[in-house]
């Protein structure tokens, strides 16, 4: 799972759907072996699945990074991708909702590689209150607010029913909590200032399914 919600600097004028590609980008990076020290925006492309004009058009909003002939340094485009993604200070999450799928996202090691920590674990549950998963002990919903304040969290996962979603969300947002990511079955409200990004594995299936009976076309992005 790529999380494409990471928080980009509120005076940057990069285009919403170039944002989303940047993460992409530097996912493609790790990939690549430690001992070469530069990428073409064509080889970047290839691994990304996407055009190298649009690589080139994306990256240029990070400033002059690539030459002419030769591509982008490996280790400055990385440090600029992450810079510009928000991950060099890092950012706190906290986990509201730990049934199989909360669960699994506070085992999921790919957020502290990115610059996240999950800092806390919420239910409304009793039999889940004080249990511990992923090093964290799980806290009854009340107190979300001193947690959020204590760590200075800067992003709410919800991972609740889908009855529930919307009064969580609240919640978060008077913790001022700015940025949401949902995977509760749910649209929530759009608040001003507030990013709401919703991941609906359902509406995913039902993609996919879409595609069973059809060709494979060139995907789209």
């Amino acid at each position: 799972m790529l999380l494409d919600c990471a928080l980009v600097k509120e005076n940057s004028n990069i285009p919403p759907a170039t944002v989303k590609r940047l993460p992409l980008y530097l996912q493609c990076l790790e990939q690549i072996d430690n001992e070469t020290s530069g990428i073409s925006s064509k080889k970047l492309a290839e691994i990304a699945k996407v055009n190298d004009a649009q690589v080139r058009r994306d990256l240029s909003y990070l400033g002059t990074l690539g030459t002419r002939g030769v591509g982008y340094d490996i280790s400055t485009l990385r440090n600029q991708l992450q810079l510009e993604l928000g991950l060099v200070e890092g950012w706190s999450a906290i986990i509201i909702g730990v049934g199989n799928l909360g669960s699994a996202l506070a085992h999921y090691g790919g957020f502290q590689d990115r610059g996240f920590g999950v800092v806390g674990l919420f239910d409304d549950d009793p039999k889940k209150i004080n249990k511990q998963i992923a090093g964290l002990v799980v806290k009854p919903i009340s107190e979300m607010k001193s947690v959020c304040e204590k760590y200075n969290v800067a992003i709410g996962i919800i991972a609740t029913p889908g009855k529930v979603a919307q009064d969580i969300a609240d919640q978060l947002i008077q913790c001022n909590i700015k940025s949401i990511l949902n995977f509760a079955p749910v649209l929530l409200k759009n608040t001003p200032d507030v990013q709401i990004r919703s991941v609906d594995l359902s509406q995913e299936l039902q993609i996919l399914s879409y595609y069973l009976d059809r060709p494979v076309l060139k995907a789209v992005k």
